[in-house]
Order: C-alpha cells, then structure tokens, then sequence
C-alpha cells in the first residue's frame, strides 16, 4: 500500500474551521486519484501537515468512511477505499433519477440568463479540453451539472448527490484520460444546453441519459486497466 507524502496536501486556511477543511482536502485529493485506492492515510503525518491536534484529523477521516471513501482498521491504518462497484451504480442511478427531472424542468421555460451562464461554462471546458488540463476539466464538468440544480434551486439536493458520488467520481476520473471521453462529455453538455435553449425537455432528457451512461459501460476496460483499484 502506497503511504500518503506530506507534500501531496495543501496547507490549511486558518481562518475556518478545521477538520471540514481537512475532510475537503483529503476527499479532493482521493477524487482526484492523487491519493489512490490502498494509500494509507497516517494520522501523526496529517496532523503534522495542517497544525492540528489528533481530534479534527479523526472527525474528518470519520467523515470520509462515512461517504465510503476510506476504511479505518483501529489500532492499525486508515486506507483509501478501492471504488466500489455497487455503490457506482448506486450513484449513478440516485443522479440520473435527480437530474432527468432538472433539465426536464429547466427545458420547459428557458431562461436566457441560465443559457448564457451555462454556454460559459462550455467555452471554460472547451478551453481545459484542448490544454489536457484534465484535473481542471474535471472540476468544471462538476462545476456544469451544480449549476443545473441551482438552476432549479435544487442545490441541497446536489450536496446529497456530491456526498454519495465519490466511487462513481473516481472512476469517471480514471476513465477521462481516454482519448475522446472529454469530446464526448463536451459534446453531450452542448446537446443538452441546446435542448433546454430550444425547450425540447424530451430531448435535453434522452441526451442526458446518454453522457450520465458514458463511463459505466466502459466498467470492464476500465478495471483491466486499473485492477488494483476496483472492487465489484
């Protein structure tokens, strides 16, 4: 197992409290695959990096097996999860479900406003496509379906869907890289975009069911080549 290097966490804001920010920067970094799947997280180490005592290392590492995303062994280690297939799905499923009805209801009275907010965020994303800034594009994909469920001011449901999303992220994250995966997601975000500007909800649904589908049915190339990583 991988042990995790001081160097890979960011120093921490002391004008906010504490352990929401450490949660924030370990969840960050095991989304991000900087800290990948058997990475064990030390408590000495972490409490080293950001200044702080033993509590608010322990609160957000509880915080992080809450959503899945670690494994605490008492008295041994606390590891960064494998991804979890079943709780992929589980996800999935859970944002399909949300967001079918967001852009249903987003597409049955456009708003120019939110058209041209949302036409911003696909220049930003082509932009992060063609520098291969795929750890920002990322970011931005996020970024892009957030602003649907503010949208429709739906925005607590996006904080459900965020702490649920970790395993499908992470493998959504290991799938980018494939060479025309970031087209497809800006392909699929354009068609949806032009569905809601057109009011077609029908349309801004079918397309949205076809980029949430995108990385699941890449499943099997994806564990070939990251075994380590996955768990069925």
């Amino acid at each position: 197992m991988d042990t995790l290097t001081v160097s890979s966490l960011r120093p921490r804001d002391r004008s906010r409290h504490a352990a929401p920010q450490v949660f924030e920067h370990l969840r960050e970094a095991i989304l991000a695959l900087t800290l990948a799947p058997g990475t064990v997280l030390n408590r000495l180490t972490l409490q080293k990096e950001f200044g702080l005592s033993s509590t608010p290392i322990r609160d957000a590492l509880l915080k992080l097996q809450e959503e899945g995303l670690v494994e605490i062994f008492p008295q041994h280690a606390t590891v960064v999860s494998p991804i979890d297939l079943t709780l992929a799905h589980q996800a999935h499923f859970l944002r399909r479900s949300l967001e079918l009805e967001i852009v249903r209801s987003l597409a049955l009275a456009p708003d120019q406003r939110l058209i041209a907010r949302l036409q911003g965020f696909l220049a930003q994303q082509q932009a992060l496509m063609e520098a291969g800034d795929f750890e920002a594009f990322a970011a931005a994909d996020q970024d892009f379906h957030q602003h649907l469920y503010e949208a429709a001011q739906m925005q607590e449901l996006w904080v459900l869907v965020r702490s649920r999303s970790g395993h499908i992220d992470r493998l959504r994250r290991l799938h980018l890289p494939t060479p025309g995966k970031a087209q497809n997601i800006v392909h699929h975000h354009r068609l949806i975009v032009q569905a809601i500007t057109d009011g077609k909800p029908t349309e801004a649904q079918q397309h949205l069911r076809d980029h949430l589908s995108g990385t699941l049915v890449h499943v099997d190339e994806i564990k070939a080549k990251y075994p380590g990583y996955i768990r069925s």
